[in-house]
């Protein structure tokens, strides 16, 4: 028995080296393993850095020594200028790496490799095979022509394996704002989103949650929503309250949502945040576009200024008030203007006197405007200006005026004062 294995051998050795080759090498050449190092079970929405160990299991299996031949420089079974591809077949995951240099590999040797992975949120749970192909060059024969000279050949060869990898199923969120209408800078209000799981997972005892995205003005005040269980493919719309910085522009502003649910083994887990952009218009302003503020000198006179609403938001309860300074005075500075729609105008009617030497020129008076927003939070509009112009009093002056009337009542005492004494004469 042992005699026919040798002769198999012999035959194996003229198959794969030819006669004249010193030492001589029985290999089936190199053979490939390939597995993933770790886990291989990964989330939706994953970045993923997969280590991949390639072992050559190629052997030896006989080797015949005889003096007076120059010894191999490589083995049969060693796999050379070795390089690994991963593709992802017919997987969603997307390999972020290029085909990966990996050198010699001796048989009975193990080399790691690592190729980034990014799986999509939206990928689809389940198991997918990954084709790993390995190209190489192996020693397919020496032959030594000469007492110096070994003329080698080699073959290029490439197999293909595959690496199993499993998407677990999980929550993936999908978000929109359910309608146009803006928060306001600096105000509070309620954000209406729709949420759909589009994941793979069907969720239990789940909470929506919103959270402040960086530096975003937008900051949640009521961040928590408890929907209960939420089926792959299902939507609900969930209702926040949220507010907006008074540093704030008229823009969209992001807010991440996040789903915390029961997945299928009981475990609590979290959703990877989804971002949504959130619309934010300016905050209410408030127009002077019409007064009636022309006063005399050392007079009083009720004014009617105007205001519009120049936001997109209406104004609740509205009350403006003017602030006056001197020459000016007011025992009524206030005035109710009600709820003014954007776009909508309000009168407001002020008492005012000024000083009888004030200059004659137009004077500006601080005016704001106190209202409620949606929430009925109190809120204080930017100051605006009212434009309010003194001049003299037409035709003579006031002091003028009085030494007249007091001329013309001594006129009239010292008349009645004669035609009593010349009656009293006559009388006599």
């Amino acid at each position: 028995m042992k005699i026919q294995y040798f002769l198999i051998a012999i035959i194996m050795v003229f198959l794969i080296v030819p006669t004249m080759a010193g030492t001589l090498y029985i290999s089936d050449g190199p053979t490939f393993t390939a597995t993933v190092a770790g886990t291989n079970q990964f989330a939706p929405g994953q970045d993923v850095q997969l280590p991949v160990k390639i072992e050559n299991r190629g052997l030896t299996t006989m080797k015949f020594v005889q003096t007076g031949y120059i010894e191999r420089d490589d083995l049969p079974n060693t796999a050379k200028f070795v390089t690994a591809s991963l593709s992802p077949g017919d997987s969603p995951m997307i390999i972020k790496s290029d085909s990966q240099v990996v050198g010699d590999i001796p048989g009975g040797k193990t080399v790691q490799v690592v190729y980034n992975i990014k799986i999509p949120k939206e990928a689809a749970a389940g198991e997918y095979q990954l084709p790993l192909t390995i190209s190489y060059q192996y020693l397919a024969g020496a032959e030594q022509s000469a007492g110096d000279l070994i003329e080698y050949s080699y073959k290029t060869k490439s197999i293909t394996t595959s690496l199993p990898l499993r998407i677990e199923p999980k929550v993936f969120l999908l978000v929109s704002p359910v309608s146009n209408k803006a928060l306001t800078v600096g105000t509070e209000g309620y954000l209406d989103l729709n949420v759909t799981n589009r994941g793979g997972e069907d969720a239990r005892s789940v909470i929506i949650k919103i959270l402040r995205n960086g530096n975003s003005p937008v900051t949640p005040t009521d961040s928590s929503v408890y929907i209960g269980d939420f089926a792959a493919g299902n939507s609900t719309v969930c209702r926040f309250k949220v507010s907006v910085s008074r540093d704030a522009e008229a823009q969209e502003y992001p807010v991440d949502v996040i789903a915390v649910y029961k997945n299928h083994d009981g475990d609590i887990v979290t959703s990877v945040p989804a971002t949504v952009g959130i619309p934010v218009s300016g905050k209410i302003g408030f127009d002077v576009i019409a007064t009636d503020s022309q006063m005399n000198a050392g007079k009083k006179k009720i004014i009617e200024v105007t205001y519009r609403n120049s936001g997109v938001t209406t104004a609740y309860n509205a009350q403006s008030r003017i602030s006056v300074v001197d020459p000016f005075t007011s025992n009524d500075d206030s005035a109710y203007l009600g709820d003014i729609a954007p776009g909508t105008t309000a009168v407001a009617r002020y008492e005012v006197g000024v000083s009888a030497d004030a200059v004659a020129k137009d004077y500006a008076l601080d005016s704001e405007v106190r209202y409620s927003d949606s929430l009925d939070n109190s809120q204080i509009s930017d100051t605006v200006k009212v434009p309010v112009t003194v001049i003299q009093p037409t035709g003579m002056s006031g002091m003028a005026a009085m030494a007249i009337i007091i001329a013309g009542a001594i006129v009239v005492i010292a008349a009645g004062y004669y035609l009593v004494v010349i009656r009293r004469r006559q009388e006599k």
